[in-house]
């Protein structure tokens, strides 16, 4: 006689956890709002500054798209795990290192060099305990990017990744602990 037993199919066991286990978290404050706000304006305005008025007659870059979700991050989300020091330092050096390195090894297969560059990233930001999600476009960026970071080679690790970084790190440091109930760095280590 045949067995009869009531368990689901694999497949619908795989298809509910797609339903999600919880409710989206609560609205943040107007004052977190606030400070987010003043966070990300203040980063973004001191790295484009940067970019639009002292560098201007360089072949270098100072802003990348990735510093945008970065800013998210580190002013917006400052217990994150992913938005400490280590993570955007970390995250972004690693990636950008990768995102070089593919695009010099496998450019002329820009498909490849993409998805190997942010998977690879992403591998890397485990292993070294860096995950920080904007470092996977850091990667990308270092292969789709213009002619102008192709250019950069391995120093689009230190500008305008490394340099831009640490500028947007310094700004959340001075304006993620002016407010009594926001406190940042989680940790550095």
């Amino acid at each position: 006689m045949k067995q009869e037993t009531h368990e689901k199919p694999k497949i619908c066991s795989y298809f509910q956890k797609m339903k999600g286990t919880s409710l989206s978290p609560p609205m943040v404050s107007v004052p977190e709002i606030i400070w987010s706000w003043v966070g990300a304006f203040l980063g973004i305005s001191a790295v484009s500054f940067m970019h639009y008025n002292l560098i201007t007659e360089t072949d270098l870059v100072m802003i990348i798209g990735s510093f945008g979700a970065s800013a998210v991050l580190i002013y917006g989300a400052v217990k994150s795990p992913l938005a400490q020091p280590r993570n955007l330092i970390g995250g972004h050096l690693v990636s950008a290192i990768i995102g070089v390195a593919c695009y010099k090894l496998l450019g002329d297969q820009m498909w490849l060099a993409s998805a190997v560059a942010v998977a690879t990233a992403i591998g890397a930001m485990h292993v070294t305990k860096t995950l920080h999600p904007p470092g996977g476009a850091t990667a990308l960026i270092a292969v789709i990017g213009s002619n102008k970071i192709h250019a950069l080679g391995f120093l689009y690790v230190l500008m305008p990744v490394g340099a831009g970084a640490l500028i947007m790190l310094g700004v959340a440091l001075l304006v993620n602990n002016i407010p009594k109930n926001r406190k940042y760095p989680e940790f550095w280590l």
